[in-house]
C-alpha cells in the first residue's frame, strides 16, 4: 500500500503516519515543515522500519506542488490512498483578522487541497481500489460565527467528500470525509480546548484513536466519520434544528470562550490536523 500523507507533521497527520507505518505501509510524507518532516521521517524508520520518503511542499503554491508532483513521477509511485490531512484555522472574529488570513485559509484548506487530489487521482492506477480522504471538521455541520471561514471551507470538504464518493464509485474509488471535533494537535488548539471547559474537553478526541479508525472506515467503504459519540449526537441534533438556532447557540458559547482565551493572546493561527 502506497499512501500519500499531507501535513504530514501536525498532530493527525503524524498519528495517522504513525498508524500507516504500524500497517508497513509504504508512505510519501509532505509538509511545509522541512525539520519536522525528516524527523518523523527517521522516527518511523527507525520505530517500524518503514519504507518513507519526503518531501516539504507548500501546498498553497503552484510551483511548489509541481516540483513535489515531478518527484513523485520521478520515482514511478502510483499511491493506492491519499489522506489531505493539511488545514489552517486562525482563530478570532472576522474583522479582527487580515484578509490575507482568511483568505489563506480557503487557498490551503480548499484550493490545495483541489489541487493535489485532483494531480494524484489523475496518476492513480484505474484497475486498483483507491482510498481518498478529507480531514473536515465538526465545524462543517454547522454555521460558525466567529470561525465563519474556517467552518465554511471545511464545509467545503465534507460536500465535495460525498460528491465525489458517488461520482467516483463506479472507478473503484472509496472516499471518506472525517469531522473531528476538537484535538490536542498543537499549543494553540489545547488553549482552545481548555477555554471552552467542559464542552472543549468533552468533544475532544485522542489522535492515535481518530486515526485508526480513519483507516479503518475507509477501507471499509464509510462515507462520513464523526469521532465520539457526544460529537455524533451534537450533529445529529443540530441537523434537526433551524440553522439560525444554532449558529445563536454556537455564537453564545464561542462569544465567551475566545474573550477569554484570546484575552492575553494576539489571534492565533492554527494548523487545524
Amino acid at each position: 500500500m502506497n499512501v500519500l500523507i499531507t501535513g504530514a507533521c501536525g498532530g493527525l497527520g503524524r498519528a495517522l503516519a504513525m498508524e500507516c507505518g504500524k500497517r508497513n505501509w509504504r508512505l510519501f510524507l509532505t509538509d511545509i515543515n522541512e525539520n519536522g518532516l525528516h524527523s518523523i521521517q527517521r522516527g518511523l524508520e527507525r520505530s517500524f522500519g518503514a519504507c518513507v520518503a519526503a518531501k516539504t511542499c507548500d501546498l498553497t503554491d503552484e510551483h511548489s506542488v509541481d516540483e513535489l508532483l515531478a518527484a513523485v513521477d520521478a520515482q514511478g509511485i502510483c499511491f493506492d490512498m491519499l489522506l489531505n490531512v493539511a488545514g489552517l484555522d486562525c482563530e478570532g472574529a472576522f474583522l479582527t483578522r487580515k484578509s490575507s488570513d482568511l483568505v489563506r485559509i480557503v487557498s490551503l484548506n480548499n484550493e490545495a487541497t483541489l489541487r493535489i487530489t485532483h494531480a494524484i487521482l489523475k496518476r492513480r492506477k484505474a484497475d486498483k481500489a483507491f482510498s481518498l480522504v478529507f480531514i473536515s471538521s465538526l465545524a462543517s455541520m454547522y454555521p460558525m460565527p466567529l470561525k465563519a471561514t474556517y467552518a465554511a471551507s471545511k464545509r467545503f470538504l465534507l460536500d465535495l467528500a460525498l460528491a465525489l464518493r458517488l461520482e467516483l464509485k463506479g472507478q473503484n474509488v472509496r472516499v471518506l470525509a472525517v469531522c473531528p471535533g476538537g484535538m490536542p494537535t498543537t499549543p494553540e488548539a489545547l488553549r482552545g480546548i481548555e477555554a471552552q471547559g467542559f464542552w472543549g474537553s468533552a468533544t475532544t478526541n485522542p489522535l492515535e484513536t481518530v486515526a485508526r479508525r480513519t483507516i479503518d472506515g475507509v477501507l471499509r467503504g464509510k462515507s462520513v466519520y464523526i469521532p465520539g459519540g457526544l460529537n455524533r449526537a451534537l450533529a445529529f441534533v443540530g441537523g434537526l434544528l433551524p440553522r439560525r438556532w444554532v449558529a445563536a447557540a454556537i455564537y453564545n458559547r464561542w462569544s465567551r470562550a475566545q474573550k477569554h482565551w484570546l484575552k492575553n493572546d494576539a489571534p492565533a493561527d492554527t494548523f487545524a490536523a
